[in-house]
């Protein structure tokens, strides 16, 4: 459904939410093992995270990472298609057709309008920290990585 670099966001936002605070910080070499991405493109996916730190916060230095403060723990899910510029993907037709519409439907429109909707409202209400807590709890994982 989303290209793997907003999959990778998802992820490392994820990561990020449950493990850091805005006194501890999380390296991008712990971020890229945890979510099994390559470092260099972890780093390009974080750099989309952290522009005018819309989701991500970051510090440079010796002690220095990335965090997400507690406003940004509040931002729903849709907030990471944002800033990895895939929000309309939730909107558009699940046959990728221009054209789709009420008047004029694709072939799956009418069975794809309620999952659609449903999309949506899971990708307005969740937010990151839930995301994050529920990792916590132990019951949901988000890496490739067997245990």
């Amino acid at each position: 459904m989303f290209s793997k670099a907003t999959e990778y966001a998802l992820r490392a936002t994820i990561y990020i939410a449950q493990k850091s605070t805005e006194e501890k910080k999380v390296s991008i070499d712990e971020i890229s093992k945890a979510i099994d991405s390559p470092q260099s493109f972890t780093a390009k996916i974080l750099q989309a995270l952290t522009k005018d730190n819309r989701v991500v916060s970051s510090v440079r230095g010796p002690n220095g990472g990335f965090f997400l403060t507690g406003k940004a723990k509040k931002l729903p899910v849709r907030s990471v298609l944002q800033a990895m510029g895939e929000d309309e993907v939730l909107e558009k037709c699940v046959l990728g057709l221009k054209q789709c519409s009420e008047v004029q439907p694709c072939p799956m429109h009418a069975q794809y309008k309620s999952i659609k909707q449903q999309l949506i409202k899971l990708f307005v209400t969740k937010t990151i920290g839930q995301l994050a807590a529920d990792i916590k709890e132990g019951a949901v994982f988000i890496n490739n990585i067997k245990r």
